[in-house]
């Protein structure tokens, strides 16, 4: 089971992009290749394909590394499914996954995080929980973002060694900006999801 997630920055217009795409870029590298596996097109949107248990992890840390920038979010739009159509472009695959991500992106109004597969219980359970959460996301600041998106990708770092590695004052200002981000909560909602994934394979 593959997931495709479909992006673009929100008020990229507002900020240069050499403020953010370095980054959105570098955490894409990590996942895959370009462009067999990520593309960024029309200057601020993105496609990229992941593990589908994987595929929210990612979505959270790209998330975090966008509203680094206190003037930027991203909406994102996880497809479920398969890769029919494999081709050397991921813009020109095709396959449920693709269909999944580009139906749930079209529907998205002022969500910036959804879910769709081809089991609406599943749908519906998961994007009402992302839901409840983006309340809590979409107020990230920027310094809970970096922090965020650092434990995010190092998680076997202690806290004293994430104030070490990000220069803050101390532990306590890693557990303060966790805390008001909901971060354990978030990591409970994905642990909820990688589970219904499984089951769903």
């Amino acid at each position: 089971m593959i997931a495709v997630i479909t992006g673009d920055i929100i008020n990229s217009r507002l900020v240069e992009p050499s403020l953010w795409l370095p980054n959105l870029k570098e955490i894409l590298n990590t996942i895959g290749k370009e462009p067999q596996d990520w593309e960024i097109y029309r200057g601020d949107s993105f496609q990229l394909k992941v593990d589908a248990k994987n595929a929210l992890y990612v979505a959270l840390i790209i998330k975090a590394s966008i509203k680094e920038d206190k003037n930027l979010d991203v909406r994102m739009a996880i497809g479920i499914g398969k890769i029919e159509y494999p081709t050397k472009k991921i813009t020109e695959s095709n396959g449920s996954a693709f269909v999944h991500s580009g139906e749930c992106f079209d529907v998205m109004k002022r969500e910036t995080l959804m879910v769709r597969s081809s089991n609406q219980e599943f749908d519906h359970i998961v994007n009402l929980l992302l839901s409840l959460a983006t309340l809590t996301i979409n107020s990230w600041t920027p310094a809970t973002s970096e922090i965020i998106k650092t434990t995010l990708i190092y998680p076997n770092k202690s806290q004293k060694e994430l104030a070490e590695f990000l220069n803050k004052k101390s532990q306590g200002n890693i557990s303060e900006h966790l805390k008001r981000g909901g971060y354990d909560e978030i990591l409970r909602l994905h642990n909820y999801y990688k589970e219904k994934i499984v089951a769903l394979c």
